[in-house]
Parts: C-alpha cells; structure tokens; sequence
C-alpha cells in the first residue's frame, strides 16, 4: 500500500498551488463582496487543464485519476473555498453529461465546461424537500420534439450565474418515486426560465438561489440517459462529488491549523508562547490527527472509485465527517486567535461561514449515517 503521491501528482500539486496563492488567495474576501466568481478566472483554470480533468480526452478532459481531481480541489479550496465550487459541480454534472445522451448534445457543452467557457448547475433540490429527492415535484411533460418543465428548483448553488442546468424533473407518476425521475440539460436562457439569489451566512460567491420553469420548452434530444433512470444517475456522481467535497472543506481548515500553529508559537502569554501550554498545544494536535485520517479517507475514496471499486459507504463516511470537522477546527482555530481572530481582517471568520453551508449541501450528516448504516446492515434492516 503506498501513500506517496507519484511524480506527476507532484508536479500538479506543485502547479495548482502556486497558481491558486498568486491568482485566487488574494481575491477570496472581495470575491465575497462582489458576489460572483471572476468568469476570467474560471477561464483560466480552464486553461490550466484544472477543471474536471477526469473525464475522457474526447469530453475535453484529461483522463486523469481521481486522486488527481482530488488534489487538484484541495489546493483550490486551500486558497479560496468558493472557486473550488467550479471544480466540484464541473466533475459532478460532467460525469452525468459524459455518460449519458446523445454526443451531438453533450460534448460542446463539456468541452466549454471543461475549457472554463460555461458553468453548469446542478438542479435536484426543491423547496418541498432537498434529503428525500425521490420526490419530486417539478414536471416534464412530452409533447412532440420536446419537453414541457413547470415547477420550482431551491437551494441550487450557481442558480444565477450558470449557463445550463443538469435538471431532474418528475417524467412519471408521483407514486412512481424514483423510477420516474429523469434528466435533462437545460441550457438556462431559454424562454420561461427565471432565477433569484437567496440571502445565505456563507458562499456569497458561489450564490445559492431557486430556478422557477414556467412551461419551459426543452428540445427532447437534450434528454440525458433513458426516461425514468434519472435518479440512478445522480446518486451515482455523488459518491464522487461527496469526496471532493470532504476536501474541499478539509483544505481551509488545515490552512487555519498551519496559520495557528505558527501564531501560538509568536504570540506571547504570561511570558511564553502560546504553544507551551498544553490547552492550545495538545487540542491544535487533536485537530491535526483527525483533519488527516479525514483526508486520507478521502484520498482512499477516490482510490476506490478509480480501481472500480463499491465506495458510496467511504463517501458518506467523508461527507457527513469533514464538513463538520473542518468547521469545528476553523472555530477553535479562530477562537486561539482571540480578538483578533473576531475581526474580519483574518479569514477565519469567512472560513467558518462558508464551510457551514456543506454539512447541509449535498446531503446531511443523518442521510449520510443512513447510506453507511444500509452497507453495513443491508437496506432491509435500515428502510429509512
């Protein structure tokens, strides 16, 4: 079993990290400001090769391991949170795109996406319900060449700066449940479509808002996968999209631990540094031994997912932990830092808020403990 990381995963960490402290680091507390994440900078990693760089070459991908993806999440999320948004939604509506529908379709879309020339959503969440998405409510209806969507989308990250949308709509009967959800990508300009911001604590780069779709009409072959198999679709990328994640919230909490390290050991009290007592010494260690089993977690669910292994119990394992530990270090990191570290002149406090807002997205602590509990026990034991 080998731990190390190989040249050429080197070379991109080596890459991404510099690229992320010169180019992204110093526009994280404005980006918030503005609201937005700069489409310029998005362009850039595009060119970088730095989004989505898993997916197969003819995609506009770079075939690349997932552990690649992984360390690629974490340097971005290392410097700035948000913008490693572009990398989590890219890999997870990339893969649904690139196995799905029809290629005529789907590849310029990819392409643009992976180029950092378009960003795609990820449509799912409705104001009814985000935990029990077997129940949706937003319908599709066919008719002719086409589909007909009414209804609402909440909670969607990116709702009012994407250019398209991978969108699971009701096809079938609501007693239908799962088997009649389906997938379609809609590219968000059409006529009918309207998007709001919410007024969210965190992520005020990404933006988190609804899309309303009032008798929508979207060309049938933009279909995605089989009537029906929609649902199968999604929980599939999530096992993925559930490790980058973990990582993404694990990158700016080992940033705070590295910043406190070296502030308790400056940072005088009662004529020694801060380190020498053993109340912050010994609980910035704490943190440290669990932000790295976390991480080698992740890094071990990734390895699954590129050696085709059965991995939905790992990913649940670091979505429903990292997010969670990570705010919990950040916190006590802030809190080393005393007054100081309440003032919005350091980046804890921005850290704190924004990785909040993962231990709810994509999946809370308590559907996470049940997909572990049905792997465990089988779906029999644990129903719900």
């Amino acid at each position: 079993m080998d731990f190390g990381l190989t040249s050429s995963q080197l070379a991109l960490q080596d890459m991404v990290r510099k690229f992320a402290a010169a180019e992204l680091a110093p526009a994280y507390a404005s980006a918030e400001a503005a609201a937005r994440i700069d489409r310029a900078i998005i362009a850039r990693m595009g060119a970088l090769g730095l989004i989505a760089p898993e997916l197969p070459e003819d995609c506009g991908g770079h075939g690349v391991d997932r552990i690649s993806s992984g360390i690629i999440i974490t340097e971005i999320a290392r410097a700035d949170f948000n913008v490693a948004y572009i990398q989590l939604l890219a890999s997870l509506c990339g893969q649904i795109l690139a196995g799905n529908g029809i290629e005529s379709i789907t590849r310029p879309w990819l392409r643009r996406l992976t180029a950092g020339e378009a960003v795609l959503a990820l449509a799912l969440t409705e104001p009814s319900g985000g935990s029990d998405a077997a129940r949706l409510s937003l319908h599709m209806r066919k008719e002719r060449d086409r589909y007909v969507l009414n209804g609402e989308k909440a909670s969607i990250s990116m709702a009012d700066q994407a250019d398209a949308a991978v969108v699971f709509a009701r096809s079938g009967s609501p007693d239908d449940g799962a088997r009649g959800i389906s997938a379609l990508l809609v590219p968000l300009d059409l006529k009918g479509i309207s998007r709001t911001r919410f007024a969210d604590i965190g992520q005020h780069a990404v933006g988190r808002g609804s899309i309303f779709f009032d008798a929508v009409e979207v060309p049938a072959d933009h279909l995605l996968g089989a009537e029906g198999a929609g649902f199968r679709q999604v929980l599939g990328g999530f096992d993925f999209s559930r490790a980058l994640i973990a990582l993404q919230c694990l990158a700016p909490a080992a940033l705070s631990l590295e910043e406190t390290w070296a502030w308790a050991g400056e940072r005088k009290a009662f004529g020694q540094p801060l380190s020498a007592f053993q109340g912050v010494s010994h609980r910035l260690a704490e943190l440290e031994t669990h932000i790295e089993a976390a991480r080698l977690l992740c890094f071990k669910t990734l390895w699954l997912k590129d050696q085709g292994r059965p991995h939905s119990a790992e990913a649940a394992m670091c979505k429903w932990w990292a997010p969670r530990l990570a705010f919990e270090a950040i916190h006590q990191c802030l809190l080393f830092h005393g007054h100081m570290g309440y003032s919005r002149d350091l980046p804890f406090e921005q850290r704190l808020r924004d990785v909040l807002g993962l231990e709810i997205g994509d999946g809370t602590a308590e559907i996470m403990k049940t997909i572990i509990a049905r792997q465990r026990a089988g779906r029999h034991a644990v129903p719900y």
